[in-house]
């Protein structure tokens, strides 16, 4: 059995040959604690490594994991689905952020419909005698009541001395012998309610309506002109009037071929319109509304400037006076004069410059801000740059080793910290704050990591300064396009659920519908009021002046 070394806490009274072993075990414990620090050292390294390689794998399959799922989005047609869940950054940086800040729940107390009471009935009761009454006990009951009824109408018939036939008029709206009644209750649960045709069939025909799904779709999409019309003025005033707008697409499927659905909203406005193209040619004719006009104007060949076109060619076209062409065929016969036309590039600049023109022709977009997330198509006029969709580059890098990551997660928190500030400036604007707003910009987006992919998105944004920071200049404009993505969503429960249009007049009807259903709801209008008045059913209550009218007034 080995022999423990004496304790050092008597060393004083050991001898010689004892404090000679006492040292040596102390000398031997200490080797030992050092060969196992170097093997625990050993260990961390190898587990550091281990973990670095961990990490730059767990990277690259989150990279093939995305590229695999674009694959099939783009095999199915669809477009790709965004890989990174919202930040959070908007909610976080509310002012009213905390625990007390919950929203006030509404109020309890009697009901306001108790004035619109439909009928009243008088429950009796069976009592034994001599009790006494005491009045009676109000109950206010909501129910809804669902019939078919089938109208027999018996329309007069007259032959006048001439010969001619005269026969009364069916009264306004009936279609294909389908009341409008039918038809709002139709427009209503397909547009706000997302009811597909097929199960708009079945729910009227268990109600006892005998009806097919091929009259349906006629009810939604037939004689749609007059809220064709109001929608074309809905966009023309929202243009004329909202100091900004928010603008965004989405893939729309149409007979069978990949559409795109472009949304362009305001403070008191939607609009939505399906075309094949999403290009900026596109999003200008868009922001044209009805006219067809091209107009080669200062404002046309100062866009033309901008996208650096050919001198020599602007010198060819240019003219003391404007010139406005009625459509795209004259234009472009005037272009093929000096134009090559099979520069498809320059031809499209030219197109664009022509439509630019006719915008600020007809007094549209005057100093409209557009707020997007930074497509090229959208990139015209006065725009400004979501924030939203610039800090979720951020989250969208991988970095690979722990220092990375801690340096986006510091970039990322000075952002929020940022964004929170400009939130606080737009509720009190003052001029004098805005030059240190810019040099605190200056001095986040021009850090130097030494992380490349961070290094070279701070530059990106950097670049991008006069877009980010336009709310200095237009405090009522919105730092991100949130309200195009609320509004586009519905869009989009509406494709996945209905799927794609087939006709022309179905994909009209799904546009227009959307984009009044959106109007009337941020005008706080009832969307089914507004389309019975609309569809000239009696008993709605006040009528509903235009959409365009309301607009107009709260601007």
């Amino acid at each position: 059995m080995k022999k423990r070394p004496p304790s050092p806490e008597h060393a004083d009274t050991l001898s010689l040959n004892a404090l000679r072993s006492l040292v040596t075990g102390l000398v031997e414990r200490s080797q030992q604690a050092e060969a196992r620090l170097a093997t625990l050292e050993g260990e961390a390294v190898r587990l550091g490594e281990e973990n670095a390689a961990l990490r730059l794998e767990n990277t690259r399959l989150k990279v093939e994991n995305q590229l695999l799922r674009d694959e099939i989005a783009r095999l199915k047609n669809l477009p790709p689905r965004p890989p990174f869940r919202p930040s959070g950054m908007d909610k976080a940086t509310d002012a009213g952020t905390g625990s007390n800040s919950g929203s006030k729940k509404k109020p309890r107390g009697p009901k306001l419909d108790v004035e619109r009471t439909s009928r009243q009935e008088i429950l009796r009761v069976k009592v034994p005698d001599g009790s006494r009454f005491k009045g009676y006990k109000s109950v206010y009951v909501r129910d809804l009541v669902l019939k078919a009824e089938v109208v027999h109408y018996r329309r007069e018939c007259w032959v006048t001395s001439q010969g001619k036939t005269v026969l009364a008029p069916l009264p306004a709206g009936i279609i294909g012998g389908y009341g409008t009644n039918l038809r709002r209750l139709c427009l209503m649960l397909h547009a706000q309610g997302q009811v597909t045709t097929a199960r708009l069939t079945t729910l009227l025909n268990d109600i006892g309506l005998d009806i097919s799904k091929r009259q349906i779709v006629r009810l939604l999409t037939r004689q749609l002109d007059g809220f064709v019309a109001e929608d074309a003025a809905v966009l023309h005033a929202g243009l004329v009037s909202s100091s900004y707008v928010t603008v965004d697409d989405t893939g729309a499927r149409h007979s069978h071929n990949p559409y795109y659905a472009t949304h362009i909203g305001g403070p008191n406005f939607t609009v939505f319109r399906t075309a094949k193209s999403k290009s900026r040619l596109n999003f200008l004719s868009l922001l044209r509304g009805n006219y067809q006009d091209f107009v080669l104007n200062d404002a046309a060949f100062d866009y033309l400037e901008k996208r650096r076109g050919d001198p020599v060619l602007l010198s060819r076209l240019q003219t003391p006076e404007p010139q406005r062409f009625c459509n795209q065929v004259p234009f472009m016969a005037h272009l093929a004069e000096g134009i090559d036309i099979f520069d498809r590039q320059e031809i499209g600049t030219h197109a664009e410059a022509g439509l630019w023109g006719s915008i600020r022709h007809h007094g549209l977009m005057g100093n409209t801000v557009i707020v997007s997330e930074d497509a090229g198509q959208f990139r015209v006029g006065n725009h400004a740059l979501c924030w939203v969709h610039a800090e979720r580059l951020l989250q969208k890098l991988m970095p690979a080793t722990a220092k990375e990551e801690r340096l986006v997660t510091m970039v990322r928190d000075l952002v929020w910290r940022f964004y929170k500030a400009l939130k606080a400036y737009k509720q009190n604007p003052s001029p004098r704050a805005a030059p240190a707003f810019r040099r605190r910009f200056d001095r986040i987006f021009s850090l130097r990591t030494g992380y490349g992919a961070l290094d070279k998105l701070l530059e990106r944004l950097h670049r991008r300064k006069t877009e980010l920071l336009k709310v200095l200049e237009h405090p009522e404009i919105p730092l991100h396009t949130n309200a195009s993505e609320n509004d586009l969503r519905s869009f989009v429960t509406k494709r996945k659920i209905s799927g794609g249009t087939m006709s022309r007049d179905g994909r009209v009807a799904r546009d227009v519908m959307l984009g009044l259903m959106k109007t009337c709801q941020k005008l706080g209008l009832s969307f089914y009021l507004y389309l019975g008045d609309r569809l000239g059913i009696g008993n709605v209550g006040q009528p509903v002046p235009p959409l365009s009218a309301i607009i107009l007034a709260r601007a």
